[in-house]
């Protein structure tokens, strides 16, 4: 499983994440409006969580249902396709 970011990263794009993350698998370009979590390169540890201050990461399978469309994003980001 991986973590996703989600909206209230748009905009912001704290690197705290980045910081914590010890797979290094947290992206995003300048021109990018948020951050993305590489889903083949995430360990599933968790750190990245506790360190957003705006609350956008979330395990896979917890992200909540009005940003469920940013698994997708997330995924695609990357080009990669989403599980079914």
């Amino acid at each position: 499983m991986t973590y996703i970011i989600t909206e209230p990263c748009v905009g912001v794009k704290d690197k705290a994440c980045v910081d914590v993350c010890p797979a290094d698998c947290i992206h995003g370009k300048d021109e990018d409006t948020m951050l993305y979590i590489d889903p083949q390169e995430c360990i599933d540890c968790g750190a990245c969580e506790p360190e957003c201050p705006v609350a956008a990461i979330f395990p896979e399978d917890a992200v909540p249902e009005k940003w469920k469309s940013y698994t997708a994003k997330n995924y695609e980001y990357f080009g990669q396709t989403p599980p079914a």
